[in-house]
């Protein structure tokens, strides 16, 4: 197993993973190779080619500004909302940029070409990136493939993929997996702490996870206190405060029967602060950041494992959730412009309902039913949305797929973890639907509801 849980749990900015976070990193890998060349002082222009996906819905995903942003060498782990708008403002009211952070270059984001139409062969993400000198020779070009979740891999990479982990207690595969905490007799989140251990302490794990839970909980918090409407020319009206302000009046003890209403409002909440820009905690991408938090939420706030202590139960939950998460990212994909919605949000939901059941005490055979249930009900759900967005469906989406991943834990836990379908074979079929599936229901807005609501521009 390769995939870390930090690596599907990562601190980052909205509105999109895959076309905001994951170019912005390529950028700035792409910056730091002209650094370690020592070429970056020659640079007198930078050409950046977007193509398939993020050409069509660059423009709605934030993508331009974040590749700025980038080849000035911000990271979207550490960036802050405010100093990203500022920025941006200087940006463009000079329409220069500052490469590397020290050279004067005149870029804009009009400059950066789209070729929506073409497509690179190993991933429909793909950014080609140029630097030349005062002689118009080619100083470096690299490509760069977003893959989902934040994942940014060269063309090189691409290529030649690092080979999965081997041994008796590593796993790539569900059965293996099972296999594994059959042998040791241990949980799901016993058996991935035991991979996380092996690159650092158990307190240095359990830290970063409670770390992960705080962003992911002052997300939700911002996104209750903001009203308005969220960027873009679909005016969508920003819900989340007014529905805390009511939910919170009508059940201030937090009583078991308002459960699905305060997840409904987390989901909606993480969804918001994304699709505004906002400070954002990949799970295991931006477009399904709020069902994670949503159904932790529900885990720390109506279970007793949860109420008890509420630390353990988030690093189970985070644990077990990144096992069955890495499994998708290894096996299919988590790129809804590769495979469609059913890899963000369906992926998303079956990491949350198996970190849920383990916290209701089910077995790993029932953690892994509960996993494939979730996905099983996901399957070929597109990643169409409205005006290159991520708002319409996504956000509403997220709450729907949190409620789906708590119901699915829960019939997972009334069996013996006994079932037909098993997670691996779910995993698969999804991955070859996506592969399947038409281009314009993987993220290029020109399926689905994208054409089905008319937008009318401003």
């Amino acid at each position: 197993m390769a995939i870390s849980v930090f690596d599907l749990f990562s601190v980052g900015i909205g509105p999109s993973s895959s076309h905001t976070v994951g170019p912005m990193r390529a950028a700035g890998m792409f910056v730091d190779e002209l650094i370690a060349r020592d070429v970056v002082d020659h640079v007198t222009d930078v050409r950046v080619d977007l193509y398939g996906s993020l050409a069509a819905t660059g423009g709605g995903h934030g993508t331009m500004p974040a590749i700025l942003l980038g080849l000035e060498g911000y990271r979207p782990e550490t960036i802050e909302t405010d100093e990203m708008q500022q920025r941006l403002a200087v940006i463009r009211a000079d329409g220069t940029i500052r490469l590397g952070g020290r050279i004067v270059l005149a870029i804009t984001e009009s400059d950066i070409a789209l070729h929506p139409a073409q497509q690179l062969d190993r991933h429909p993400n793909a950014m080609t990136v140029t630097a030349t000198s005062a002689h118009g020779g080619v100083l470096y070009r690299e490509t760069y493939f977003s893959v989902g979740g934040g994942f940014v891999a060269t063309e090189a990479e691409m290529a030649h993929p690092p080979e999965a982990g081997c041994g008796a207690d590593t796993f790539t595969s569900a059965a293996e997996l099972l296999a594994l905490t059959d042998r040791e007799r241990i949980s799901i989140s016993e058996a991935m702490m035991g991979q996380e251990s092996t690159s650092r302490t158990d307190t240095e794990v359990r830290a970063r996870l409670l770390h992960i839970r705080d962003v992911m909980i002052a997300c939700a918090t911002n996104g209750m206190s903001r009203d308005g409407y969220l960027p873009g020319n679909l005016r969508v009206r920003r819900r989340a405060k007014d529905w805390f302000l009511r939910l919170d009046a009508e059940d201030p003890h937090r009583e078991p029967a308002f459960a699905e209403d305060w997840v409904n409002l987390v989901a909606l909440a993480v969804n918001e602060e994304n699709a505004s820009g906002g400070r954002i905690v990949t799970a295991p991408t931006n477009g399904a950041a709020g069902i994670i938090p949503a159904v932790l939420y529900y885990a720390l706030h109506y279970t007793s494992a949860g109420k008890a202590d509420p630390d353990d139960a988030t690093v189970r939950f985070l644990l077990t959730a990144g096992a069955i998460g890495s499994l998708y990212k290894e096996r299919a994909s988590i790129s809804g412009a590769e495979v469609g919605c059913q890899g963000e949000v369906g992926s998303a939901a079956s990491m949350a309902a198996g970190g849920l059941a383990e916290i209701l005490g089910g077995t790993p055979q029932q953690v892994e039913n509960a996993a494939e249930i979730a996905m099983e009900h996901s399957l070929g759900l597109t990643c169409d949305p409205i005006g290159g967005l991520v708002q319409i469906p996504c956000i509403e989406r997220n709450a729907i797929s949190a409620g789906k991943a708590i119901n699915a834990a829960r019939m997972a836990l009334r069996g013996d973890g006994t079932h037909r379908v098993s997670l691996d074979q779910v995993i698969e079929t999804m991955r070859a639907t996506g592969m399947d599936m038409s281009s314009k229901y993987k993220e290029t807005s020109t399926g689905g509801l994208a054409v089905t609501v008319n937008v009318v521009e401003c």
